[in-house]
């Protein structure tokens, strides 16, 4: 295919590539349009240093094509760069009406020398630039102006001569399996390309086949998925061929069908995959035909496109995207750079079948920004948005107080559970040792001193690593003394009122947690306690709710607290000596519930907002606020819009996608944790209003209306455009009027009910999903006020000659006119009124339409269109003639026979069928035969002569009429016939004996006696001769037979026939025939016998019987 060139421009030849012929590759034609789409081309002569990366940029202009431009890089005349993997990277970038494409190749080698060709298509255009690089070595100087690598080669003195290889020689004797091996080891990059020239070049004579006429072709392409056939021609065409496919014999089956016709042998392969890209062979006897096929890739789409993500510092991300094909080659980057599968790289690459996988393990903030993939076919895009990981306490320090021996362990909870941490002592650095340990398991980090000494009193302090936090905490140590106890002492409550207790006699739970609560009890002798929930004791020693007792101690358990857990709780101690009594609220705190009524109230075109209603339970603890997630419907993957909490119930997102469809969720946040996610809201797509209508004018203006017209907007986006709002008000006022109530969806109306002569003011509105557009405005205001002017008939130029129609069509004329203000139109017919009840008329504001459904003769007149307004008016006539076939011409008549002519003479017809007479057609008859000749056609004279008459014979004559419709309905026949008498002529006759044929009737084949069957018709027959023809009787029994319908009496050339139809057994007997003329007369007879069936016989017999008794 001839490269594109542009506009303007003469086609001419692509240079052919180095060292290859100019010949075309055989593709055909294609029909997409050269035109100019180019902005800025790669430059034609690029000479590159080895080693170095060398980019190249082409640009285009889309505001002429209606879809996005498709870029091929090519290398020689079909190498397509986009299927190669490292060395070029083909990158997009997208600004208003311009794209940029860019080849970027990486590290030069010689290889890399050739021709190269941009080519891009849309629809039906396409455009295409070529261009050249060269390469020199690293240690080449600068040169001035172009370079001439042949000198520059011939000049250079090599250090070191080496014994030079001819990698065609080497070719040439290889197997073709060992093609690629050979061109990966001398740096030949377009296999397919060396393959052709390998072909088309001067080789040694070749030594002549003794089997192959024609051999197989030196190498094969074809598309994937295609068919290819591939052609030999052998000596013998009786021989046998074998086909190999890299060295293995192939077997005839529907992928490979093998053919032979004479002297071809052919070998098809259907469907051809990646696997059919092998050497064949064809094998006759010992000689060879050897050739490669090449299967070609159709370019890879994406499938499924790229997700943004949100994650904080740590998180591990994946994007995934699918592909059309699988084992394609997918590559990654993040501009500017490209992404490769290295062994100390952060990246890692998944594969599973279509699915393709970029892996991040431990994300940081150097990893933010736009990721890419690309196949040859499609590219897709994300983001990755990387926010620091901020540490939350969870569970903070408590104090504590000890007694000597006892164990003193200090806890607490932080949100990470990967966070490490260290613990002070006033301020130094806590050591491990036999009897202090620290332990960190999950989220928490404990301190456990054992035999708890004196000297550990003091200030705590956990320290995580990488934040500047620290968490403290005090150890009092309780000294013990022994002092005189009475035997008897009141009971007591000891309530600890530090750990669980916000407020006096207040304890919070979170619900799910196991509170244990440990009250000390004193008092001589041991008191007895009651716990109590409201007014109902609590003894259960088991179970969920339970009290368990230890010496000095009363526990009050309870197992996964739930919200019905929430009251007032007593627990009363008594004793001889007296009695106690504590009460205590207990308070069940939960994260919220979801919130509900998520919602989109408005859309942008990159922005979305959202509101939402608070949970109907916020847990027992304020809502300090909510986090948002979004994804893109259809996907499974959420994306988190915030970290820190949002305290509002209405959100915008930002940094949407326009036309994509999203859907949101919202969770709610308290002191406890995350409520669980609220339901998806209904999936929204951020789309923008259109840009302004554009060109508002007027169109017309009237006493009470304006007419207005204007174009679409430029810029109507993913919305789309639903109609117009077209609003006007009084110059000076700014109140605005919608004039419209429901949405114009053409791009003109007619603004009515308006004030005469007051100045308005006129402006129209976009209308869309997301909104109104900005208005269009008029310039400058529009007086209110009719514009007089003078009517005019536009007549169309075929009207103003004879209008002639046929009887029985249709005539529909329609008349423009202009005029304001509205003219009125009225129709005359020769000067009268015409009558709308026989011609249909409709008048409009610009137009009178005359419709007759069928014409007849009566339409035929002057028709007059006369347009008034007010004292003012304009005239145009219209001559219609309806016509018809003529009737026959008048008197016809033969004037004058002389010789073997005629003279004919008739008058016109008195019916012209309303138009006139173009000729008339002549025919003539014979007496004899009545058959009629056509003499002449549109013969325009009343009179002709008819020559050629055979003599003796008497003629008649016919005329028709010819008019516009054709020929007379009937002709007019000639008042007197032409003779044409015989002159001179005597015919002498030999005489004549005429011979007497008569004869008396005598049969020449008699009457044959018969046996039938009873109920079965049957005939007798006989031939008679005789002249005159004589009378023939047939008689049954000597009696003569009448007109009874049973019999059926024929006579056909002398032969006579009989038929008796349905015969029984009283129809039997003599039968005769007699012949009679009045020369004699002759009889014949013969016997008929009915024979009737057995027990139709002995039937008849019983009937007869009956009959007789």
């Amino acid at each position: 295919m001839p490269e594109p060139v542009p506009e303007g421009k003469p086609a001419v030849d692509a240079p052919a590539e180095d060292g290859a012929d100019s010949e075309t590759d055989g593709d055909e034609p294609q029909s997409t349009e050269l035109t100019g789409l180019f902005v800025e081309k790669p430059p034609n002569s690029v000479v590159a240093v080895a080693g170095t990366d060398v980019t190249f940029i082409a640009k285009v202009d889309s505001t002429s094509l209606t879809r996005k431009p498709t870029m091929k890089w090519l290398k020689g005349k079909w190498l397509d760069l986009g299927s190669k993997a490292g060395k070029h990277l083909h990158n997009e970038y997208f600004l208003p009406k311009i794209y940029t494409y860019e080849m970027k190749i990486i590290k030069v080698v010689p290889g890399d020398a050739g021709g190269y060709r941009c080519e891009v298509t849309s629809k039906d255009k396409c455009d295409s630039s070529t261009f050249e690089i060269s390469v020199e070595g690293d240690d080449a100087g600068e040169d001035e102006g172009d370079l001439d690598f042949s000198a520059l080669l011939k000049k250079k003195k090599p250090e070191k001569e080496e014994p030079e290889i001819d990698v065609w020689e080497l070719l040439k004797s290889a197997h073709p399996s060992e093609y690629e091996k050979i061109a990966f080891k001398y740096g030949i990059t377009d296999l397919r390309g060396m393959l052709k020239r390998l072909k088309k070049m001067k080789a040694e004579p070749i030594v002549h086949s003794e089997a192959f006429l024609k051999k197989l072709e030196s190498c094969y392409s074809v598309d994937k998925g295609k068919k290819i056939t591939l052609r030999c021609e052998v000596v013998d065409p009786n021989v046998q061929v074998k086909w190999l496919k890299n060295g293995q014999e192939i077997k005839p089956s529907a992928k490979y069908i093998m053919e032979a016709s004479g002297n071809v042998r052919t070998l098809t392969i259907n469907k051809a995959t990646l696997a059919d890209d092998a050497a064949y062979e064809c094998v006759v006897g010992e000689d060879k035909s050897f050739t490669e096929v090449f299967v070609k890739e159709p370019p890879v789409t994406i499938t499924k496109l790229m997700d943004d993500y949100h994650v904080v510092v740590g998180d591990r991300v994946e994007f995934e995207i699918e592909v059309s094909e699988e084992g394609a080659h997918v590559m990654w980057g993040k501009p500017p750079k490209t992404i490769h599968k290295d062994k100390d790289s952060k990246y890692r690459f998944k594969k599973d079948g279509k699915k393709h996988t970029l892996i991040i393990q431990e994300a940081t903030l150097d990893d933010i920004g736009m990721y890419h993939a690309w196949t040859n076919g499609g590219h897709t895009k994300g983001e990755l948005e990387v926010e620091e990981k901020e540490l939350e306490v969870l569970q903070d320090i408590a104090d504590l107080t000890v007694r000597a021996t006892d164990q003193a362990m200090f806890k607490c909870e932080v949100s990470d559970d990967k966070v490490t941490g260290k613990w002070y002592k006033d301020g130094v650095e806590v050591l491990p040792s036999e009897r202090i340990k620290m332990t960190h398991i999950g989220r928490f980090h404990r301190l456990i001193i054992d035999n708890v000494k004196p000297e550990d009193a003091g200030d705590y302090t956990f320290v995580p690593d990488g934040y500047a936090l620290s968490l403290s905490a005090k150890l009092n140590f309780l000294e013990i003394k022994i002092d005189y106890v009475p035997r008897q002492e009141p009971p007591k409550i000891h309530l600890d009122t530090t750990g669980n207790m916000v407020s006096q006699n207040t304890i919070i739970v979170v619900a799910g947690n196991k509170l244990r609560l440990d009250v000390e009890i004193t008092g001589e002798p041991a008191p007895t306690v009651v716990w109590s929930k409201g007014d109902k004791p609590i003894t259960d020693t088991e179970g969920r709710v339970r009290v368990e007792a230890r010496k000095d101690l009363s526990c009050f358990v309870i197992e996964g607290a739930e919200r019905d857990d929430e009251g007032n709780y007593s627990i009363t101690v008594t004793n001889p000596a007296g009695e106690d009594k504590a009460v205590l609220f207990l308070k069940i705190v939960d994260v919220p519930d979801p919130p509900e009524n998520i919602k989109c109230t408005g859309v942008g075109e990159d922005c979305a907002s959202i509101v939402w209603d608070p949970p109907k339970f916020d847990g027992g603890a304020p809502v300090k606020g909510y986090l948002m997630e979004r994804k893109k419907k259809g996907s499974s993957r959420w994306t988190k819009l915030n970290f820190d909490v949002y305290e509002s119930t209405t959100y915008e997102a930002k940094r949407m996608i326009e036309g994509v469809l999203y859907e949101m969720r919202v969770f709610a946040v308290n002191s406890i944790g995350m409520s669980q996610p609220s339901l998806s809201s209904k999936p929204f797509m951020p789309i923008a209003p259109t840009s302004e209508p554009t060109r508002l004018t007027v169109h017309d203006v009237t006493d009470s209306t304006c007419s207005l017209k204007w174009l679409a907007p430029e810029k109507i986006g993913a919305g789309g455009l639903d109609g117009y709002v077209i609003e006007y008000c009084k110059e000076g006022d700014t109140e605005w009027v919608v004039a419209n109530q429901e949405l114009c969806e053409r791009q003109g109306y007619v603004v009515r009910g308006l004030p005469v002569g007051e100045k308005i003011n006129f402006r129209v509105v976009a209308v869309n999903m997301a909104g109104r557009s900005p208005p269009a405005l008029m310039s400058q205001p529009v007086t209110i006020r009719e514009i007089v002017e003078h009517p005019k008939i536009r007549l169309p130029r075929d009207l103003r000659t004879k209008y002639i129609r046929r009887v029985g069509e249709k005539i529909n004329l329609t008349i423009p006119f202009q005029g304001k203000p509205r003219p009125i139109a009225t129709w005359f017919k020769d000067g009268k009124p015409l009558d709308e009840k026989i011609v249909n008329v409709r008048n409009s504001n610009v137009d009178s339409i005359l419709f007759i459904r069928s014409a007849e003769r009566e339409h035929s007149g002057t028709y007059e269109l006369v347009l008034k307004i007010e004292n003012m008016e304009d005239r145009a006539s219209i001559n219609i003639r309806i016509v018809d076939k003529p009737g026959p011409p008048l008197n016809v008549r033969a004037t004058d026979i002389w010789g073997f002519n005629a003279a004919l003479e008739w008058e016109p017809p008195k019916d012209d069928g309303n138009c006139d007479i173009s000729g008339y057609t002549i025919q003539k008859a014979d007496m004899k035969t009545k058959e009629w000749f056509t003499v002449y056609e549109h013969n325009r004279r009343t009179n002709c002569t008819v020559s050629d008459l055979v003599m003796g014979n008497e003629y008649m004559f016919r005329v028709y009429s010819e008019n516009l419709c054709g020929l007379s309905e009937e002709p007019r026949m000639s008042k007197n016939t032409a003779v044409i008498a015989k002159t001179g002529l005597e015919l002498k006759s030999k005489p004549y004996k005429e011979k007497d044929m008569c004869c008396s009737p005598k049969f020449t084949q008699p009457l044959v006696d018969r046996s039938v069957v009873a109920g079965y018709s049957t005939a007798i027959s006989c031939a008679v001769k005789g002249f005159p023809k004589p009378k023939i009787v047939w008689m049954k029994n000597k009696m003569i037979i009448g007109e009874d319908p049973k019999y059926l009496m024929q006579n056909n050339q002398g032969v006579l026939t009989l038929n008796i139809r349905k015969p029984s057994t009283f129809d039997g007997g003599k039968y005769s025939c007699m012949a009679v003329n009045e020369l004699g007369k002759d009889e014949v007879e013969c016997t008929l016998n009915v024979r009737v069936p057995q027990p139709l016989q002995e039937l008849l017999w019983y009937l007869w019987e009956t009959t007789t008794v």
